[in-house]
């Protein structure tokens, strides 16, 4: 009787540890297969495009393909409600911008099925991405203060562009208007390029707008840049809001790379440290474009969230932007 107990005491141990062996074999084999990246982007804006350099480091790390796919809406909420709602297995990430953890939560909650707060698993910060207000080179306002005197005293007849309702430019537009008591024509588009052409074709006669996407043009001497929301090294001369008198500060915004809630703890060791190479791997690149290369860790980036998210719903309340 006791050697039958010793023998399946000794079929269970083997049997036991076979599972066991089999679950840290697949746990250690993250990635085996093709990993999906959504970009809540529109193909060519700038999100879309440091998406696909940090796609690119990614892939050279993780030793698989990282396979970029475009899911545009809303200033980043669809598709960062579709990562949101994926698989928790870690092949499915999303390159996701303040607009979409922060901004569309503060002003417009009813557009957002997801919590930022525990939906979304955090997996390191990319860039900032400072916001302007940019208008023509031959525009007749050389100066933000000329802007505002001018809108003052003509409301609505300046038509200011941005990539969309609930995006941290319109954030940022409404809260110049409510500081400086004017009221401009807000113009949205879906992002990408169009906010640019739109500016450039005198559609509008001026743009809330990332520093990096207006930077090419204010290089060939086809836009001015008026006001920006953190200060850029290299252009001192570009003033902040704060610079002509006004006490509210302006945000700029950032991207980042999340996956679901509920990934593996073995996954997370995988693409963490892998996200953070990635980012440091991409610096040059990123402030050679205008923006600001600053890797933040997971926590530091759920706590820039719920500090943001907490600024951002008191000053939508006062100035009447939540709805």
């Amino acid at each position: 009787m006791k050697l039958k107990q010793l023998f399946f005491f000794i079929i269970s141990f083997v049997a036991g540890v076979s599972i066991l062996g089999a679950q840290v074999a697949e746990s250690q084999q993250y990635p085996d297969r093709p990993i999906q990246l959504i970009i809540p982007f529109v193909a060519g804006a700038t999100g879309d495009i440091t998406a696909r350099l940090l796609a690119e480091e990614l892939e050279k790390i993780l030793g698989t393909k990282v396979i970029p796919m475009n899911k545009p809406g809303a200033s980043a909420v669809v598709g960062t409600d579709a990562a949101a709602r994926s698989k928790k297995d870690g092949y499915t990430l999303v390159y996701t911008a303040a607009s979409a953890m922060v901004y569309a939560p503060a002003t417009n909650p009813e557009i957002i099925k997801y919590d930022p707060a525990k939906d979304l698993e955090p997996l390191g910060l990319h860039y900032f991405f400072p916001m302007t207000i940019t208008v023509r080179a031959d525009s007749p306002w050389k100066t933000f203060p000329e802007l505002i005197d001018y809108a003052k005293k003509k409301p609505e007849e300046i038509r200011v562009s941005t990539v969309g309702i609930a995006s941290t430019p319109h954030f940022v537009l409404e809260m110049i208007q409510s500081v400086t008591g004017v009221k401009f024509t807000h113009v949205p588009f879906k992002g990408g390029e169009a906010v640019m052409v739109a500016l450039l074709g005198g559609h509008v006669e001026a743009t809330c707008d990332g520093f990096a996407k207006v930077k090419p043009h204010v290089d060939a001497g086809k836009m001015r840049v008026l006001l920006i929301t953190n200060k850029m090294p290299g252009f001192p001369e570009i003033p902040l809001i704060n610079d002509f008198g006004y006490k509210q500060s302006l945000p700029g915004t950032w991207f980042a790379l999340y996956a679901p809630a509920g990934i593996p703890d073995e996954v997370k060791k995988v693409l963490v440290p892998a996200v953070e190479k990635a980012v440091k791997n991409t610096k040059d690149k990123i402030e050679k474009m205008g923006s600001i290369a600053d890797y933040r860790s997971p926590s530091e980036l759920r706590r820039l969230v719920e500090e943001e998210f907490a600024a951002a719903y008191d000053i939508a309340t006062k100035v009447g932007l939540r709805k």
